[in-house]
């Protein structure tokens, strides 16, 4: 039996978590969120508080969803609960001796590569381009010293594009072409953290997880080797007007002539 505690656990991605592992034999669930509902101990991570880091105690894993995920957020809005909250997560967690935590990353950590042609892996330099990117990528790298300080594990996951309910593939993804091809399926988001749950010591570790979308740059072959995951999904962009449209939209408004994007790119094909 395993203790897992979900941090997070009212959310897009908590909710489907609690569903899919609600009920399993081998799982012992504990669940934190500033949403009350069934089960839920109610907390504000953005401020530390014995009372809710006492649910720490006992557990094997944390996983951790919770924080502010809009990319059009503000850094007031980012700062408390992504950068602040994460550091409130893993004390609680270096205090009660857990000994693996899995951090929900986001793949806007790397949005600077939208318009360039290379490979995205996990050693690729980080190019956020939001307060929201930049304070997951803060947290990766408090997950960098946690693991090297305490010897746990710390899986940082940059997450593909999930909408909440079905989260089906297609032009509704939204984010043109590139939110096509960082789709992550509900079944291969659940497998990814069945994964991350049952992998062999890992140390510190940053891994993409989407799913196995043909023509796709996100390099997912460590998150295969390492974790054992084996993507069941996958899909192509569906080039309508509109994708075509968000596309060039975008291109237009990054690649802004003398920006330090622009300057940076120019040093690769794009």
């Amino acid at each position: 039996m395993v203790r897992v505690l979900i941090v997070g656990a009212s959310g897009n991605l908590g909710s489907k978590l609690v569903t899919h592992w609600r009920g399993s034999p081998d799982k012992d669930l504990v669940l934190l969120d500033q949403m009350a509902g069934e089960g839920i101990h109610v907390a504000d991570i953005s401020h530390f508080d014995s009372e809710w880091a006492s649910a720490f105690d006992g557990v094997d894993i944390v996983v951790h969803l919770a924080g502010r995920i809009s990319p059009a957020s503000k850094w007031e809005e980012v700062q408390p609960p992504n950068i602040v909250g994460t550091a409130n997560v893993l004390e609680a967690a270096r205090e009660a001796g857990v000994g693996r935590v899995v951090f929900a990353s986001t793949n806007q950590v790397m949005g600077g590569y939208r318009f360039r042609t290379d490979q995205i892996g996990p050693d690729s330099s980080p190019l956020p381009l939001n307060p929201y990117a930049i304070s997951k990528l803060v947290g990766e790298e408090m997950g960098r010293a946690f693991a090297a300080k305490t010897g746990a594990d710390f899986i940082a996951f940059r997450i593909g594009n999930i909408w909440p309910g079905e989260n089906l593939p297609g032009p509704n993804l939204g984010i043109g072409s590139w939110g096509q091809e960082m789709w992550l399926s509900n079944r291969d988001f659940l497998h990814g953290f069945d994964c991350a749950l049952s992998a062999p010591a890992t140390g510190f570790g940053i891994f993409n997880l989407v799913s196995d979308n043909p023509g796709m740059r996100w390099d997912i072959a460590s998150t295969k080797q390492v974790l054992g995951y084996a993507p069941m999904d996958g899909s192509a962009p569906v080039m309508t007007p509109s994708v075509i449209e968000q596309d060039e939209r975008a291109r237009a408004a990054v690649l802004v002539p003398g920006s330090w994007l622009d300057q940076h790119n120019r040093r690769f094909e794009i």
